[in-house]
């Protein structure tokens, strides 16, 4: 079971990082519940609606998995990211981020929790301001 779980857990990341999926339904519980810096959801349903909102703010996205350990119904990853800042990223109704057309990295780590093959519950943490100041630092 853990090879299986290894698998879900690397997509998940995959999707989450990435934006890209067709469906969450085989990945996650109908009732998973999620949380990172800019995001908090309380079902698959919230959780696909926070993927189909994703701004075309990054592109030539690439997510280097570094590790991951599953224990059990447990799993954890370390992870990096990076991207180029290719358009602009909206916050809030008065504030955009104009795109600088240069690549930001992001690490960080994701911990999550299953039922049966599904996730269940998940975590990450990385640095959303540190995320910011490269968007913000001049070309």
């Amino acid at each position: 079971m853990s090879a299986s779980r290894t698998e879900q857990f690397s997509k998940a990341l995959r999707v989450g990082l990435t934006g890209e999926v067709d469906d969450v339904s085989d990945i996650f519980t109908e009732d998973v519940v999620g949380w990172s810096p800019i995001m908090s959801v309380s079902t698959r349903d919230e959780l696909w609606k926070a993927f189909g909102e994703r701004e075309d703010a990054l592109s030539d996205i690439v997510l280097n998995i570094d590790s991951i350990d599953v224990i059990g119904d447990k799993a954890i990853a370390e992870w990096r990211f990076s991207a180029t800042h290719s358009g602009p990223l909206t916050l809030g109704q008065e504030t955009t981020i104009e795109p600088i057309g240069k690549k930001i990295v992001l690490a960080g780590a994701t911990f999550a929790e299953f039922r049966d093959d599904r996730i269940r519950i998940f975590r990450s943490y990385f640095d959303d301001a540190a995320l910011l100041e490269q968007m913000l630092a001049p070309a």
